[in-house]
């Protein structure tokens, strides 16, 4: 993406003369004869960098700068001027200027300069972005078919510029997907914008997208730049966007097509370069039917759609899945890991999960915290998982795509249930069991069964 570059210049020949200069170096390059053309330039067009004459009639640069500083501090602002002072230098540098240039202008010391505030930016907006991502996994962990299956997607999805539409229940992981998708696209060193869409009243949801212009409602006491202009040139994620209502949808509509949007309050067009993925766990179709979501976004939305799983679809991740937050618990609270026993493994396979991967997340956390010893066996795995397998309610061996590992399941809950009938006599399980006590204490062993209960 070309980078871009505002001249602000009162002088026609030294704006005609930069402008032909700096395209020809490769950048986007627009002008303006005037501080306020300039800001105006600045909201619409969001240039990477600007290059600011300080005497101008009007509005001088040093207010111009005030007034960049505080509304797109994200912009690099190069000084220029014919009557510099080391006090006017000293006081653009603390105003936020990067640079300043002292006319004539050089234009092998312009293009330096540029090149040296452009890649200072850069870095400083990477820096930041690796700061924000620093605790956030982008794994998504698991092996089974319909996590292949997903990770294949997403490794076909994210290079390009489509917009996305996850859907899949709560808990499943649909923000994992959203950032994976972001990490291995080309726009990765960018900003990634998360806006949880139920999360926001309805009547804050305009403002808090596209931001608001001074005295637009009772409070605007000033200009607020919206996620749409924080994402710009990135991408933003608007997790469950069936919540929006139909007016916010309708601007959504607009970006989608058009690339721009109005702030609240605002007659001013704004143009973005935002890659829009979004997320549900609702069925839209329905809610399309209902009258309660817009048909035409859901198809400008819907370019590439990725569904994932829920956790009781995929049970053979479970233990990987596990063995994953263990790993991350007992980093984070520097403690040593602990282990879990297969029985316990094999209760967990077996459970519904409900509230998907998250579900499991918050139990492990549980348990590696609340277990005291360091196994996690299966007594300490609540009675509302517990309970249904030891029950032998038939649901843990759908968890299993192999045989023998289902009947293995199923033999190991049913010799561990019978010992407990006989209090653990070997014996005496042996002879209802019908088999020979020698072999009946190879199974113990096999499977791990403690005697000692």
């Amino acid at each position: 993406m070309k980078k871009r570059i505002l001249i602000v210049d009162d002088e026609e020949s030294i704006r005609k003369s930069l402008v032909g200069a700096l395209t020809d170096e490769g950048y986007e390059v627009s002008d303006a004869e005037d501080g306020r053309k300039a800001l105006e330039l600045t909201e619409t067009t969001r240039p990477h960098l600007i290059l600011l004459d300080i005497w101008m009639p009007q509005m001088d640069g040093m207010e111009v700068l005030r007034s960049l500083n505080k509304d797109f501090p994200e912009v690099a602002v190069i000084m220029i001027s014919g009557h510099g002072t080391i006090e006017t230098a000293v006081k653009a540098a603390k105003l936020g200027a990067y640079d300043f240039i002292e006319k004539p202008l050089s234009l092998e010391k312009i293009i330096i300069t540029i090149d040296h505030a452009l890649r200072e930016k850069s870095l400083e907006s990477e820096i930041s972005l690796y700061r924000a991502r620093f605790d956030v996994s982008t794994t998504i962990v698991g092996e089974s078919p319909p996590i292949a299956k997903l990770k294949d997607e997403i490794q076909m999805a994210a290079p390009t510029g489509s917009y996305v539409l996850i859907s899949g229940e709560n808990g499943t992981g649909k923000e994992l997907v959203a950032r994976a998708l972001f990490a291995m696209s080309r726009r990765s060193d960018a900003p990634f914008v998360e806006v949880n869409c139920a999360a926001i009243p309805e009547e804050l949801i305009e403002s808090e997208l596209f931001g608001y212009e001074k005295g637009a409602f009772t409070g605007a006491d000033a200009k607020k730049l919206g996620k749409f202009d924080s994402a710009d040139g990135g991408t933003i994620f608007l997790d469950e966007i069936g919540d929006m209502s139909m007016k916010t949808q309708a601007k959504i509509l607009r970006i989608l097509q058009e690339g721009t949007f109005d702030r609240v309050g605002g007659n001013k067009t704004i143009t973005v370069d935002v890659r829009v993925i979004a997320a549900t766990n609702q069925n839209l179709g329905k809610k399309i039917e209902e009258g309660t979501f817009r048909e035409d976004l859901y198809f400008r939305l819907n370019v590439l759609p990725l569904v994932v799983p829920p956790l009781r679809d995929r049970t053979g991740d479970v233990p990987l899945l596990v063995d994953h937050f263990i790993n991350e618990f007992s980093k984070g609270e520097t403690r040593r890991k602990k282990t879990v026993d297969p029985r316990a493994v094999d209760m967990l396979r077996g459970y519904h999960w409900p509230g998907n991967v998250r579900e499991l997340k918050n139990l492990v956390e549980r348990l590696t915290i609340m277990t005291r010893g360091g196994v996690i066996g299966p007594e300490d795995i609540p009675d509302y998982i517990r309970g249904k397998v030891e029950k032998g309610g038939g649901e843990p061996l759908f968890a299993y795509d192999d045989l023998k590992e289902a009947r293995d399941h199923f033999e190991r809950i049913f010799i561990e249930k019978k010992l407990k009938e006989n209090d653990f006599n070997v014996t005496a399980t042996a002879k209802i069991l019908n088999m020979e006590r020698s072999h009946l204490h190879k199974k113990i062993r096999s499977y791990k069964i403690d005697e000692g209960k």
